[in-house]
């Protein structure tokens, strides 16, 4: 199969030979672990190396014994969607000290390990750098007391260590996502989701109380996601009089008429005198409230004298004052159960990789490093930077440092906080600008989970702005009908949760009705466009573009704000709906797998959706654990098909006894999903049966995932802030109009590498192919030798953008991330 053309390693030259490496998880459990064990284990063999276990974390690793084994293929089989760590985690007081530390390097010089890579928190990765500046010295030790032979001084000299950050609190400075925090969010979005269908009828307060006693991420995240009405958390503790101004909020809201209200509090919240917020404290000052308010407490919530702020406390407030019902839930543990995410399933094997590659490029005068992400890219960062920054924002929030700890936690967490605060809390009429502007939201294409978060954002933030928003139903066929209507505040409340697309959506383009369209404009004083949608809304915004020169209607700023399952627009490395749907997959593919335990040797073929874009079959490929993913972008033939085939066969007389294959609906016109389910149930006769699955439009519905919600609704955001930059510059005060007809007016607001960025769709035109609608180039091939490697097939592997030794305080630049996601 073709390969993308860039810099490779191969098989024979990615050499582990002669080197041991052992892998661990150590501190609290976080689900996606595993796949992260699975990764470095499979990685590790693959390149020659001998791979170990150390069970239960510091505490195997002095033990010793039958605590640290030796790893092969099939032992980490069918982990990939088991939550958790199988290898167990334990808290280790004896490697605190001297003494367990010289155990630990007897263990380890006893099987010849000298690579280690620790899957933790930071005070797990704080110990792996201690013993390893301290090898040597624990090294001469052991000789003197006659423990191991002296020339061992020499073959084991130095200790190479590399870490990955697993944590559900994502609170390591450096990385955009730790392992596990994705999955946490999406157990904290169930809850909620759940609470709010139970309780629609019943006029009560939710205050849920989220884990992160240090930090608020999860708490933050989960408000945004579901669209609280307050959020408690430890780096920006409430101001004084905040119970006063929480409680208005809620009335206020209840007033309008809405029936849903959310808190989010962290677990040890205290106000800024450090009193403990409470939940039962805000139940019992509640009165006057729209039907249901959840409110959500982050573990660690302070206020600003560093009293904890709890979800009892802020019950007893909601009771006290407003008088309503008001019930608590804390999620506790069941925020670090269940099974990983579809993100933190690709996140932990893309780290677990690069964790080896970084071990067999290291050298004796090489710093420990984390291997972590940024954007979409690996990335490897110094671990003590990574650790001297992290305690440095827990040290601002004990010295009452609370703005400079938000900016310390990075542009991610600073983005979520000033996104919330523009969303949840609604100015006074009498404080909002006048801007005398109209601006219309509409959605184009298939529907896609996320869409609605995103156009909540896009009103709200537009009415802070000071603009008047209109929703237009039906996309571009309902604009041209005229469907056209004024949009408020309240009208979006609840919008984050729900998938699909509530202002209706079609696949119509406008150039059949451009005068229609035209006219529509005309009459609704439309200022600017804001146009949320995949292929067909970039098609929409290009013959918009051209139209200009006949009618000026169109001279209008235009933002498009790419929202599909198969992620395949030019320009953004991500699309609302793409994580919802490669959800959908993974789970559907674990329940499918599952089906045939304990039954004899299967494989399973399945097809999903995409177009002509491989996007959620090669994804979703490497988060299910798939040992072939079939797409357009990687022509294959009858060959390929038969060596498949053979691979299998000789997989199934291990104890490995499920096969997944995916197909990318429009792969190939004549390898359909029943030729290659009857090529493989006849070539595989006597050793395997198979069975086909077409997943279809179950990949398009359901709820959002968090990520989803928290995409749309960060990037709807900053679409709607270009657009009143705009609408400013494109204002003729003589004409008392906006007439903005230059190519930079009629943008693509996409994610590239690490940054957000407004591509002119006009300059997109080069990177399209317009025939099978997708991106000329895209990054996620680059994934796709992943999948192989893990699946046991000698491929080529691309490192050309494999993880580089950054520094922490340059690694950020402006509106980095996956955390535009999240």
């Amino acid at each position: 199969m073709a390969q993308p053309d860039s810099k490779k390693i191969f098989f024979e030259n990615l050499s582990g030979a002669g080197k041991a490496i052992a892998v661990l998880t150590s501190g609290g459990d976080a689900q996606g672990m595993n796949a992260a064990v699975r990764a470095v284990v499979r990685m590790g063999l693959y390149v020659g190396a001998k791979v170990y276990f150390i069970h239960e974390g510091y505490q195997g690793m002095v033990d010793g014994g039958e605590n640290i084994k030796e790893a092969t293929w099939e032992s980490v089989s069918s982990m990939l969607q088991v939550g958790g760590t199988v290898i167990g985690s334990a808290r280790c007081k004896e490697f605190r000290s001297h003494e367990g530390r010289l155990k630990a390097a007897h263990n380890l010089v006893r099987h010849g390990i000298t690579n280690l890579c620790v899957i933790g928190g930071d005070g797990s990765l704080t110990g792996a750098n201690l013993f390893r500046e301290e090898w040597s010295g624990l090294l001469s030790e052991l000789v003197e007391q006659g423990l191991i032979e002296a020339d061992a001084i020499q073959k084991y000299s130095a200790l190479h260590i590399v870490g990955m950050v697993g944590s559900i609190d994502n609170d390591f400075c450096g990385t955009d996502m730790t392992i596990g925090t994705d999955s946490a969010l999406h157990r904290i979005i169930e809850v909620v989701d759940a609470i709010m269908t139970t309780a629609q009828s019943h006029q009560r307060t939710f205050v849920l109380e989220v884990m992160g006693r240090h930090c608020g991420y999860l708490a933050l995240v989960s408000a945004l996601a579901c669209g609280a009405d307050w959020v408690l958390i430890p780096e920006m503790p409430p101001e004084d009089g905040w119970e006063e101004k929480m409680c208005q909020k809620l009335s206020a809201t209840r007033s309008r008429g809405t029936r849903l209200n959310i808190i989010i509090v962290a677990e040890g919240a205290i106000d800024r005198h450090g009193k403990p917020i409470t939940s039962s404290f805000v139940k019992d000052n509640r009165a006057g409230m729209k039907r249901l308010n959840i409110i959500i407490v982050a573990e660690g919530a302070i206020d600003r004298n560093n009293k904890p702020i709890t979800t009892d406390f802020i019950k007893d407030l909601v009771v006290k004052q407003l008088g309503f019902d008001t019930r608590v839930t804390i999620l506790g543990h069941v925020q670090r159960g269940g099974t990983p995410s579809a993100f933190d399933r690709i996140l932990a094997s893309r780290m677990g990789v690069e964790a080896v590659l970084a071990l067999l490029e290291t050298t004796a005068n090489t710093p420990a490093c984390v291997v972590s992400l940024c954007g979409n890219q690996s990335v490897r960062l110094p671990l003590m930077e990574c650790v001297e920054m992290t305690q440095e924002v827990q040290k601002a929030m004990d010295q009452k440092r609370f703005e400079e700890a938000v900016k310390l936690r990075g542009r991610s967490f600073e983005n979520n906080l000033k996104t919330y605060k523009l969303l949840a809390h609604r100015k006074p009429e009498s404080e909002l600008p006048t801007s005398n502007f109209n601006v219309a939201v509409l959605n184009v294409g298939a529907p896609a989970a996320g869409m609605n978060a995103a156009v909540r954002s896009a009103v709200r933030v537009g009415i802070s702005e000071g603009h008047k928003m209109f929703a237009v139903n039906d996309g571009f066929e309902g604009l041209y009908k005229g469907q056209i209507k004024e949009i408020k505040w309240a009208d979006v409340g609840g919008w984050t949760g729900q998938g699909g697309s509530l202002l209706g959506t079609k696949r119509t383009l406008p150039a059949k009705h451009a005068e229609k369209i035209a006219d529509q404009i005309r009459q609704h004083n439309i200022n600017a466009l804001l146009v949320i949608g995949g292929f067909e809304a970039f098609l929409s915004l290009l013959e918009l573009l051209t139209a200009r020169g006949k009618y000026e209607e169109f001279c209008v700023p235009m933002v498009m704000v790419p929202a599909t399952v198969s992620n395949n627009v030019p320009g953004s490395d991500l699309s609302i709906g793409a994580d919802t749907a490669l959800n959908a997959i993974t789970t559907t593919c674990d329940r499918i797998k599952q089906s045939a335990s304990g039954t004899k040797r299967r494989v399973f073929i399945i097809e999903t959706m995409g177009g002509y874009c491989g996007y959620l079959a090669s994804v979703g490929g490497l988060a299910a654990g798939a040992d072939a993913a079939y797409i357009y972008e990687e022509q294959f033939d009858i060959r390929d098909l038969q060596a498949n085939v053979e691979h299998l066969t000789e997989k199934m007389k291990t104890s490995i006894q499920r096969g997944l294959v995916l197909r990318n609906e429009n792969s190939n016109e004549n390898y359909t999903t029943d030729f290659i389910y009857q090529l493989y149930s006849e070539e595989g006769r006597g050793v395997f049966d198979c069975r086909k699955n077409v997943l279809g439009h179950m990949q398009q519905g359901g709820a959002p995932s968090p990520f989803d919600r928290n995409f749309g609704t960060k990037i709807s955001a900053k679409a709607m802030q270009w657009i009143s930059k705009k609408l400013v510059e494109t204002f003729r005060q003589d004409e008392g109009r906006v007439f903005a007809n230059s190519e930079d007016t009629c943008c693509l607001l996409g994610m590239r590498r690490r940054a957000l960025v407004f591509q002119p769709v006009v300059q997109l035109k080069e990177e399209s192919d317009f025939v099978h609608r997708i991106p000329r180039e895209q990054w996620w091939l680059k994934l796709r030798p992943l999948m192989k490697i893990l699946a046991k097939y000698k491929t080529s592997y691309d490192v050309s953008d494999s993880g580089q030794l950054e520094h922490v305080v340059h690694n950020r630049p402006k509106e980095s991330d996956a955390s535009v996601a999240m």
